[in-house]
């Protein structure tokens, strides 16, 4: 009796945690303004919230599914339904068959919601890579041979459009777009920033984090999930971009760029240099942070412990349940 009042308790505990994770902690991570210091950091933390959110989930789900595992006659863990209503009575039996049942469930729409993403996504970036393959100006007529080496790039595909677009393809096709407009407004050195940026994109592979993220907001119950975690990712994987390309030319000429492009759109799938969220970047590159070191090593410390401890008060419980079940057997 003691061990199953552990093991409600334990679910107990990991329910709220799930429920806290999914909801409430994400709302108010997204409100604050440090992850702006330590991007990447933040983002491990937002990939660590994610991940505890769904081991609580299943934890939760799986601790109270465990009193299933009533000593038969033998002494030995006993699967046969007959012995388990037996030993627990029809409506416990039939509520933790109703949670095994349910988490099972939530783990069969998690896999299904990461396989639909990914497939969905890819088709809708293979559709545009061939629809900016055959728009492609890049090298018409010595299209921006002036601008060489800069404009000589395999993964570079250009669009006979006005106005400044900027954004990139990922995959194992990669491409980047720009436009004519793009050229025409930027500098050398700001096409150098934007570039850097998008090709930042590609090899970090934040397309795949996206996918995650987009996976699991969709997987989750309405009711439960916040939608700013989506959001808030989005805008970190932009401002590590953003940190790539001012190594590389510094903060102005990107400034300069984002600017430039703010009003570009990209096809779903696609990662735009510009957007909504321009004017906090811009203001972003002007700060100077002094304590990015403090922030990042905490925020890392907070995503260890995120993973840690509920792993730890999940399997001490489980380790000595079954310790005590196959004890019985000798």
């Amino acid at each position: 009796m003691h061990d199953g009042v552990v093991m409600n308790a334990t679910a107990l505990v990991f329910g709220i945690l799930a429920l806290l994770l999914a909801g409430p902690i994400p709302a108010l991570l997204s409100r604050a303004r440090w992850p702006y210091r330590a991007p990447r950091a933040a983002l491990v933390l937002w990939q660590a919230i994610a991940l505890a959110a769904v081991l609580s989930a299943f934890s939760s789900g799986l601790a109270i599914a465990s009193q299933l595992l009533v000593p038969g006659p033998d002494g030995l863990p006993t699967t046969a339904p007959l012995a388990e209503i037996e030993a627990l009575g029809l409506p416990l039996w039939l509520l933790y068959v109703g949670v095994f049942a349910l988490t099972l469930l939530v783990g069969a729409k998690l896999i299904f919601a990461f396989v639909q993403v990914g497939v969905r996504t890819r088709r809708r970036r293979a559709r545009h890579r061939m629809l900016v393959d055959l728009l492609d100006q890049h090298g018409t007529h010595g299209l921006h041979d002036h601008r060489a080496p800069i404009a000589h790039a395999n993964d570079l595909r250009v669009l006979a459009v006005h106005e400044p677009i900027a954004y990139c393809l990922p995959g194992l096709r990669q491409r980047v777009v720009l436009s004519e407009g793009t050229f025409a407004n930027l500098s050398d050195e700001e096409l150098v920033a934007i570039l850097t940026h998008e090709r930042s994109h590609l090899r970090a592979r934040h397309d795949l984090v996206l996918e995650a993220f987009t996976a699991v907001n969709e997987a989750f119950p309405r009711f439960v999930r916040s939608k700013s975690a989506l959001g808030s990712v989005q805008l970190l994987i932009e401002m590590l971009a953003d940190d790539s390309a001012v190594r590389a030319t510094g903060p102005t000429p990107l400034a300069r760029a984002l600017v430039a492009c703010s009003v570009s759109a990209a096809p779903q799938g696609a990662m735009a240099a510009g957007g909504p969220s321009t004017v906090l970047r811009v203001q972003r590159l002007a700060d100077a942070y002094d304590d990015r070191g403090v922030v990042a090593a905490s925020a890392y410390a907070a995503a260890a412990t995120l993973l840690i401890v509920p792993t730890i008060a999940v399997a001490v419980p489980w380790i000595t349940e079954l310790v005590r079940l196959f004890s019985t057997a000798h």
